[in-house]
């Protein structure tokens, strides 16, 4: 039970990554949890909490659009207004588009740094005065492997993974002495809904080099939060580990 009494907000936890993030932390002894989706994600949201329930995990749904400074402060509001307090932001929100960078729409290179990397500021920015009023907090970032290599049609996704990545390190600079600590998990390339976003091919090219010969399941990624947002992970600070089954060393 290592999360034992603590309370988390996690976006993007409909499904997928943040899914199971939830549900690993609910059977780490997370008893508050805060599930974050946009309005056309609620149905799966609601099948999410329900089943964090039956762990034991008094959980609410707070549907919001992250890429909306209003609405973040309005979700970081209801979410301690929930918990009484909040212990972990996890920014796990995410979409992608496949596009040659020739052929990349201006308003979705918008959207996918907004879903990724102004979410995380805008987040971050609302949930850091609660933590430093209480000097205590983790802060979780998902990036991706792709951050570091780079991947062909996807452009705008991998600049806002490493965007997120900088801003991730930048803060961890700023926060001191303080216990509120900041990391980053970077997946490899694993079994979620986002990735029907991306060309089979650039798919089966990633795959060709895991030398773990597979996709990753979303259980094979949720520890490496757990382990962030617990005692064990203390003295991590601007770090950013990758369960990637070896097909990119960090």
């Amino acid at each position: 039970m290592r999360l034992a009494g603590k309370s988390a907000l996690i976006t993007g936890s409909s499904s997928g990554i943040g899914r199971a993030v939830a549900t690993a932390f609910a059977e780490a002894g997370c008893d508050r949890l805060i599930i974050n989706c946009p309005e056309n994600d609620r149905p799966a949201a609601e099948s999410t909490a329900a089943d964090l329930k039956k762990l034991g995990a008094d959980t609410i749904v707070l549907v919001a659009d992250v890429s909306s400074a209003e609405e973040c402060q309005r979700l970081a509001d209801e979410a301690i207004d929930f918990a009484g307090d909040l212990d972990i932001l996890v920014n796990n929100a995410g979409i992608a588009h496949n596009h040659l960078v020739e052929d990349l729409p201006v308003d979705v290179w918008d959207k996918v740094m907004a879903v990724h990397a102004r979410a995380t500021f805008l987040m971050t920015k609302a949930v850091l005065p609660h933590m430093y009023e209480r000097n205590s907090g983790r802060i979780i970032n998902t990036v991706s492997q792709l951050a570091y290599k780079g991947a062909p049609g996807l452009g705008a996704y991998t600049a806002a993974k490493g965007a997120v990545l900088s801003f991730t390190r930048s803060l961890a600079l700023e926060i001191g002495d303080r216990n509120v600590r900041i990391n980053c998990v970077a997946p490899g390339a694993t079994v979620t809904p986002i990735l029907d976003a991306v060309d089979p091919e650039v798919v089966a090219a990633v795959l060709a080099g895991i030398p773990a010969g597979r996709l990753a399941k979303v259980t094979d990624i949720a520890p490496s939060y757990v382990f962030l947002a617990s005692r064990d992970g203390d003295h991590f600070q601007g770090q950013c580990i990758s369960p990637n089954g070896g097909d990119q060393f960090l």
